[in-house]
């Protein structure tokens, strides 16, 4: 069962929903409107190996914006801490977005549990597109669980900013 925006506000509200900081306004029926953060992480490497640690540059997205290259992977942020104990959060692209040709995920829409801090986007365009800090790129859904609640205790738990790939420690204990 998905969440109502009315729902959500009222759950932020009793402290069942984490998401800070909070805008009224970004509430929709079932979702809330997330911003883009100001960091991005572009990989350094022509071919990423998943058994290291692969080395990455950072960017500051200029007050004035960025333009984002066609094929290449940046990593960003949402501005809001978002998550809960007690609701499975998924996340998705605003369909403005999506209309610009900007993918958000790749394939980690779907969120754990108990994982309350910024989320790393995957931002893919596909076709050469400004973007800016604090625009909504995306919207955050929050799901009843079915069953015992396990939370969340993975690599990315205290994640702050956009996070590179952590693969590789699923290597380091073979």
């Amino acid at each position: 069962m998905i969440l109502t925006g009315d729902e959500i506000k009222r759950e932020v509200l009793n402290g069942k929903i984490h998401i800070r900081p909070f805008i009224s306004e970004n509430i929709n029926p079932n979702s809330y409107n997330f911003r883009l953060g100001s960091t991005l992480k572009i990989y350094n490497e022509n071919v990423l190996d998943p058994r290291k640690n692969n080395n990455f540059r950072i960017l500051k997205i200029p007050r004035d914006g960025f333009i984002l290259a066609p094929n290449q992977l940046y990593l960003g942020h949402t501005i809001e801490e978002m998550g809960s104990d007690y609701y499975v959060p998924t996340m998705q692209a605003r369909s403005s977005v999506g209309r610009l040709g900007l993918y958000i995920y790749l394939n980690s829409g779907l969120g754990d549990i108990g994982f309350k801090k910024q989320w790393t986007l995957e931002l893919h365009s596909i076709h050469r597109l400004k973007i800016f800090a604090g625009m909504k790129v995306g919207q955050m859904l929050f799901w009843q669980p079915q069953g015992k609640i396990s939370l969340y205790k993975g690599k990315y738990k205290n994640s702050s900013g956009p996070e590179t790939s952590q693969i590789w420690r699923d290597f380091v204990h073979k």
